[in-house]
C-alpha cells in the first residue's frame, strides 16, 4: 500500500520537505555564482605602452594657435560649401554604412555580455504513450494507457572564474568603441573629399573661363596678323604660327570640362544624389576666404584624430582577446538545475507531492586538442602585436601628416605670390606686344612668347590657387577636423 496516498500529513510532510531543499539549491547556485562573479581570477594583461617621444611643437607651425573648430569649413566663407557639408553629413551612404557597423558590433557585445548571466528557460509537456496489449502467451489484456503531464524550469551558468567572458565581452566592447570611432573618420574623410572636389570644381570652371578669355585674346591676335599681311608686313607663316596657337588653347578645353564634369559627379556621390541634380555655382576660387592655420600642439593630436582613437580601441580589444584565449588553458565550470512539477493528472500538477528539481555541477578540464588552444593564444598574441605596432604607426603618421600640410601651406602661399607676380608681369609684356603688333613694330615672335607666356601664367595661378586650399584641407584633416570624443557607449550588455 502506498502511505503517501493513504496518508495526506505524510504527503504534506514530503512536499514541504521537497520544497525546502529546492529553495536551499537555489540560495547555494546564487551564492555560487555571487563568488565566482566577485573572486574570479583576471588574465587580461594592461593595454600595451606605444612608447613614443611626442614632439613639443610642429615644425613649421606658428605659436600660440589653438585646434580647429568642428565646422572648420565655414572658415571659407562659402554658403554653397556649407550646403554640401551639411547635406553630406546627413545622406553620405558610406557614413550611413559606418553607423550601421556600430549597430552590429552592439549586437555582438549584447551576445558576448549574455555569457555571464545564468540562461534560464522553460518547459511545458503532455506526453501520452500507450502499452501493447499482447503478452508473450499471446493472450490480449486491452494494453494500458498511460498520461503524463510536465511544467519545469532549466537554468545553466557558466562560472567565470578566469575572466573568460568578462573578456570576450570587453573585447565586443571595445570593437563597438572602434567602430564608433570608426564612423568619425569615414565622416572626416567624407567631409574633406567634399571640400576637395568642391574646390577641383570652382578650379576647373576659373581654368575654362581662362581657356576662354585665352581662345578669345587668340583669336584677337590672329585678325591682327591677318591684317598684316593684308597689308604686306605679315606672312602666311605668321599666321599658321598664330592660328596653332588657337587651335592650342581651344584643344585644352575639352580635357577641362572632363574634369570638371567628374568633380561634379564625385560631389554627387559624396551627397547621394544623381549627378544631374548637383549644380555648382559658387564661381571661382577668388571667391573663397583663406583661412588662418591653427593647427594646435602635438600633444593634444592624439585626442583629436577619430583614426588615432581607433586603432586604440582595436589593440585594446585584441589585448582583452589576449586574456580570452589564455584562461582558455584553464577549467571551465558549469552549473546546471531543473525544477518542476511533473503528474499523470492535470488537476493534481502543481500540487507539493508532483515537485522535482535537480542541480548538477561540472568542471571541463582541455587535456589534449592537437594544440588548439595553444594556436589560438599564439594567435590572439600575435594580433595584440600587430595592432600595437600599427598603433604606434598610426601616431608617427599623424604628426608627420600635420607637419606635411603645414609645410604644404607655406610652400603653396610662396608659390601662390610669386604665380601673381609671374601673372603681372606676364601680362605687360603680352599688352605691350600687342600694342607694338598693331603699330607695325612688334616682332611675331615676341608676340607669340609673350602670349603663350601670359596663357601659362593664368592657368598656373588657378593651379596654385587649388593647391593652396588642398592643402588647407589636408592640414585639417590631419588635425581631425575639430574633433572631440563622445561620450557615447556601447550597449549595456548587463
Amino acid at each position: 500500500m502506498d502511505l503517501t496516498q493513504d496518508d495526506p500529513a505524510i504527503a504534506v510532510r514530503r512536499s514541504l520537505g521537497s520544497a525546502s531543499r529546492t529553495r536551499r539549491a537555489a540560495r547555494w547556485l546564487a551564492v555560487a555564482c555571487l563568488a565566482a562573479g566577485s573572486g574570479a581570477c583576471v588574465l587580461t594583461q594592461d593595454l600595451p605602452d606605444p612608447a613614443l617621444d611626442v614632439p613639443t611643437q610642429y615644425k613649421y607651425a606658428d605659436k600660440g594657435d589653438a585646434p580647429p573648430s568642428l565646422d572648420w569649413w565655414r572658415s571659407f566663407r562659402s554658403a554653397e560649401l556649407t550646403q554640401l557639408m551639411e547635406e553630406a553629413q546627413t545622406v553620405n551612404l558610406d557614413i550611413a554604412a559606418a553607423v550601421s557597423r556600430i549597430v552590429e558590433a552592439d549586437a555582438q557585445a549584447r551576445q558576448a555580455g549574455a555569457a555571464l548571466l545564468p540562461s534560464l528557460s522553460g518547459t511545458g509537456q503532455e506526453a501520452y504513450s500507450r502499452t501493447s496489449g499482447s503478452s508473450a502467451s499471446g493472450l490480449t489484456n486491452g494494453g494500458r494507457e498511460v498520461v503524463n503531464y510536465q511544467a519545469s524550469l532549466s537554468a545553466s551558468y557558466q562560472l567565470d572564474f578566469w575572466g573568460q567572458n568578462r573578456d570576450a565581452l570587453q573585447t565586443a566592447e571595445e570593437t563597438a568603441h572602434a567602430n564608433r570611432f570608426d564612423r568619425d573618420v569615414v565622416a572626416l574623410t567624407t567631409l574633406a573629399g567634399v571640400a576637395n572636389a568642391y574646390f577641383q570644381v570652382l578650379a576647373s570652371q576659373d581654368r575654362i573661363r581662362t581657356s576662354q578669355r585665352n581662345i578669345a585674346s587668340a583669336q584677337r591676335i590672329l585678325d591682327a596678323v591677318k591684317e598684316r599681311r593684308k597689308a604686306g608686313t605679315g606672312t602666311d607663316l605668321d599666321v599658321a604660327q598664330q592660328e596653332s596657337v588657337l587651335a592650342n588653347q581651344k584643344a585644352l578645353v575639352p580635357p577641362l570640362r572632363q574634369t570638371l564634369d567628374q568633380n561634379v559627379n564625385a560631389l554627387a556621390v559624396l551627397v547621394s544624389r544623381p549627378p544631374e541634380s548637383v549644380r555648382v555655382l559658387g564661381g571661382s576660387l577668388n571667391r573663397i576666404a583663406i583661412p588662418r592655420v591653427t593647427p594646435g600642439l602635438p600633444s593634444e593630436l592624439l585626442t583629436q584624430r577619430p583614426d588615432i582613437r581607433r586603432q586604440e580601441a582595436q589593440l585594446a580589444s585584441a589585448t582583452a582577446n589576449v586574456g580570452n584565449a589564455r584562461a582558455q588553458f584553464f577549467p571551465t565550470i558549469q552549473l546546471t538545475g531543473n525544477g518542476g512539477y511533473q503528474s499523470s493528472a492535470l488537476v493534481s500538477l502543481f500540487q507539493p507531492h508532483a515537485a522535482f528539481f535537480q542541480l548538477v555541477g561540472s568542471a571541463t578540464q582541455p587535456i589534449f586538442d592537437g594544440g588548439k588552444i595553444l594556436g589560438n593564444f599564439e594567435f590572439a598574441k600575435a594580433r595584440q602585436d600587430e595592432l600595437l605596432q600599427t598603433y604606434r604607426k598610426t601616431i608617427i603618421q599623424s604628426f608627420a601628416d600635420v607637419d606635411n600640410a603645414l609645410f604644404s601651406i607655406k610652400q603653396t602661399t610662396i608659390r601662390l605670390q610669386l604665380q601673381r607676380d609671374v601673372l603681372n608681369a606676364s601680362r605687360r609684356a603680352f599688352d605691350l606686344s600687342e600694342q607694338q603688333l598693331r603699330a607695325g613694330t612688334a616682332d611675331i615672335v615676341t608676340v607669340l612668347n609673350t602670349q603663350l607666356t601670359l596663357f601659362q601664367a593664368e592657368d598656373a595661378l588657378s593651379q596654385a590657387q587649388l593647391a593652396r586650399l588642398l592643402a588647407i584641407v589636408s592640414l585639417y584633416q590631419a588635425l581631425g577636423g575639430g574633433w572631440e570624443p563622445r561620450m557615447e557607449k556601447p550597449v549595456n550588455a548587463l
